[in-house]
């Protein structure tokens, strides 16, 4: 039986992650901590309370009341979203469509290509620099030629660790027409943002998640900070009830006390800084500087490590094939006994 589809779904690449049970999972940039014992049970503490026939709070006015508050402005420039990609996608919803295009960096996070196609949108990706750095002039003439209606920016950058300067971001911003949102997943690890520029610019927009540095991959909650006339559109393409009422509460609490998180992030940038200097000490690996929660490396070895690796039991993500990252590898920082197993493990094939 032949069903007719919309045209164009063949040509969308599914996103996929190898799904194994690891010893060390080190491919999904997760947080390699499970919440602070404070924290878990305050969260535990509120599920318990909570009425599982009722619709969650469709304003998820709490939520958003706590975000504004710490960047002081107010609710109606807040918007949540299921992980920062719902909110990606949404705003690709808002400013895309037929004959109008997208501009974004590769590489960068794949996710951003497959958003404007499903939107219908043009695509027109800007390659970065053979370092990884992003050329801004290269950014603003993509924009201009192909009258872009959205820029996404991704700082740090994920999949290579590198970082967009504040100038570079400004010297974007203030020369585009058309909304620059900026997708912040691994702030926390940096600790540099474009945020204190949205006073100065209507058009940009900046967009964080819970996922990574607050350890709860595991319940998608993002949010996008923004002009209150963008986050009125953006709801608009948004599904009622799209936050479930289990993922509110834990996102509240998490948000509220995430000052119990500063220890874990420091330990991953102590980590992250340690791994860089131990796989730079071994033989025919490049590593590239990286301002986030994994690193990048490239060797020509990758296809053949990825698969010791593996056979380890210690999952990491290959991008060894991936156009503009052949050879290249992307390791998540784990716990300190997850990462000396790595090193050992990559030394080990190494010098084989």
């Amino acid at each position: 039986m032949m069903f007719d589809y919309r045209p164009g779904l063949e040509k969308i690449k599914p996103y996929s992650v190898e799904e194994k049970e690891w010893d060390s999972k080190l491919d999904a940039n997760e947080s390699p901590n499970n919440l602070p014992p404070l924290v878990h049970e305050r969260v535990m503490n509120q599920i318990e309370y909570m009425a599982f026939n009722r619709y969650p709070d469709i304003g998820m006015l709490d939520l958003r009341a706590l975000i504004a508050e710490a960047f002081a402005t107010t609710v109606q420039n807040v918007l949540i979203g299921n992980g920062s990609s719902e909110i990606l996608l949404a705003l690709c919803q808002t400013f895309g469509g037929l004959g109008r295009s997208i501009v974004f960096p590769v590489p960068s996070f794949s996710m951003y290509g497959t958003y404007a196609q499903l939107t219908d949108s043009q695509a027109v990706p800007v390659t970065l620099n053979e370092d990884f750095s992003l050329s801004p002039e290269k950014v603003v003439e993509a924009a201009e030629q192909s009258k872009a209606k959205l820029i996404i920016l991704c700082n740090p950058n994920n999949p290579t660790g590198t970082i967009i300067p504040k100038e570079d971001i400004e010297y974007i911003v203030s020369r585009v027409q058309c909304p620059v949102v900026v997708d912040e997943a691994y702030y926390e690890f940096y600790g540099q943002s474009a945020v204190n520029l949205m006073k100065k610019y209507e058009h940009l927009i900046i967009a964080r998640t819970l996922s990574k540095a607050y350890g709860l991959a595991a319940i998608r909650v993002g949010y996008m900070l923004a002009n209150t006339e963008i986050v009125s559109m953006v709801d608009r393409v948004m599904m009622p009830y799209h936050i479930n009422a289990l993922s509110l509460i834990t996102a509240q609490v998490v948000y509220q006390m995430r000052d119990e998180f500063m220890p874990i992030i420091g330990q991953i940038i102590e980590e992250r800084k340690r791994l860089a200097v131990s796989l730079a000490a071994i033989e025919d690996i490049i590593v590239y500087p990286s301002e986030t929660n994994f690193i990048l490396i490239k060797t020509k070895k990758a296809q053949q490590l990825s698969a010791y690796l593996s056979e380890k039991n210690i999952g990491i993500r290959d991008f060894s094939t991936a156009p503009l990252l052949i050879n290249c590898i992307r390791i998540t920082v784990g716990t300190p006994l997850e990462n000396d197993t790595l090193c050992k493990a990559i030394k080990e094939f190494m010098t084989q």
